[in-house]
């Protein structure tokens, strides 16, 4: 199955949610982060840095609710710019 590349809006959007995700986990470690969401600390860098732009939405649900963030509150920050 080949992939079909990503958009560069679906590119801006992974980066506005890899920097809300680093900026909500301030101080505390993407070791204490990812254990408290279930998920490895590696596919927590990996979205922080831009590299998985587009995790699966139980992902990003556990890591909301592991720190404190509403699934409204990141559709409205993600979502493409001018809309």
């Amino acid at each position: 199955m080949v992939r079909t590349p990503l958009t560069p809006e679906e590119r801006e959007r992974g980066e506005r949610l890899g920097l809300l995700l680093r900026e909500a986990r301030g101080g505390r470690s993407m070791a204490e982060v990812s254990a408290a969401a279930g998920v490895s600390a590696e596919t927590l860098r990996k979205i922080e840095t831009g590299r998985a732009p587009t995790p699966a939405f139980f992902t990003v649900a556990a890591l909301a609710g592991a720190l404190g963030l509403s699934m409204d509150e990141l559709l409205v920050r993600c979502a493409p710019l001018g809309v």
